[in-house]
């Protein structure tokens, strides 16, 4: 049996439990429609309850699909209940205009003119990042990404900046002992790998990486983040020769922070805490971005 197949049976051994009296929608593509609109909107967060007394449908069967519906992308499983996955937000790759999408494109236009570098936004997708869009000028072409590609997120600053917010049981499953080499400087060795995003999150989230994935490119990068998970990331690249990230990191703080502020009205991240321990839960004040800009380049690595 495959995964489709054992999904397929999980799901439909639900309706085992129904109470005499009552029956499920006949299609589960319409049980699936019925959770997915119970979520009023795309910063709404309610619990298993909620979502069952909105559908109608019994408890068991709500927490089934809600498991599957968070296994593939499209809820999350935060501390307060549920809320939509980046899927549900447009977060699944290719060139559609998802909502992350929509939200992060002016922030990439600007950030693009306000520094002549090439702009990504990714999403993660496994042990990959796939590129939502891409941004650039001349240096575009020299950069092997393109909009749906995929590429290692380990050895990518977008990649590594959405990994240090994701627990790190989870980090290990994804990628187990050995990771993929892109160059000489790839990160290769899991414990290693731990270390890097350790440091990532005594920064508040910024990564760094200088021809990991590709020879003569250097990228910063900060994750947008959800209520309790990180969505997606935004990633400054440019020539390793002439790029000076440690003064650019700010800029791309800003741009994530405000993404997220857009996406998450509700969300607090300088307030609410992260249940993964050592994890800094806050992020960049304006002082600290201020002070961000004289700090010296030995200080961030």
């Amino acid at each position: 049996m495959d995964v489709a197949d054992q999904n397929s049976t999980t799901l439909s051994a639900s309706t085992a439990e129904i109470p005499s009296g009552k029956s499920l929608p006949p299609s589960m593509i319409e049980r699936l429609t019925l959770i997915l609109d119970a979520f009023d909107g795309q910063a709404a967060r309610i619990t298993l309850e909620q979502v069952a007394c909105r559908t109608r449908l019994p408890r068991s069967t709500v927490h089934r699909i809600l498991d599957q519906l968070v296994t593939f992308g499209w809820v999350e499983h935060a501390s307060f209940g549920y809320c939509l996955g980046r899927r549900a937000l447009g977060g699944g790759g290719g060139e559609g205009s998802g909502l992350l999408r929509e939200a992060a494109a002016p922030f990439l236009h600007e950030l693009h003119h306000q520094t002549g570098m090439v702009v990504h936004l990714t999403v993660l997708d496994g042990p990959d990042v796939v590129y939502l869009d891409k941004v650039g000028g001349q240096f575009a072409a020299a950069i092997p990404s393109r909009v749906g590609g995929h590429a290692p997120a380990h050895c990518t600053a977008g990649g590594k900046a959405i990994l240090a917010w994701v627990a790190p049981e989870r980090v290990d499953a994804l990628f187990g002992a050995v990771l993929s080499r892109g160059t000489e400087n790839t990160i290769t060795d899991i414990n290693v790998l731990h270390q890097e995003l350790s440091r990532i999150r005594r920064r508040r989230g910024v990564a760094f990486e200088r021809e990991e994935a590709a020879r003569g490119v250097a990228c910063v990068a900060a994750a947008v983040r959800g209520y309790d998970n990180p969505v997606g990331s935004i990633a400054l690249c440019g020539s390793n020769s002439s790029a000076r990230l440690e003064r650019l990191a700010p800029l791309v703080v800003h741009a994530v922070r405000e993404i997220s502020r857009s996406l998450y009205p509700e969300s607090d991240h300088s307030r609410r805490p992260r249940k993964a321990p050592s994890v800094p839960a806050d992020t960049f004040s304006a002082e600290t971005m201020n002070r961000l800009l004289a700090v010296s380049p030995e200080d961030w690595t």
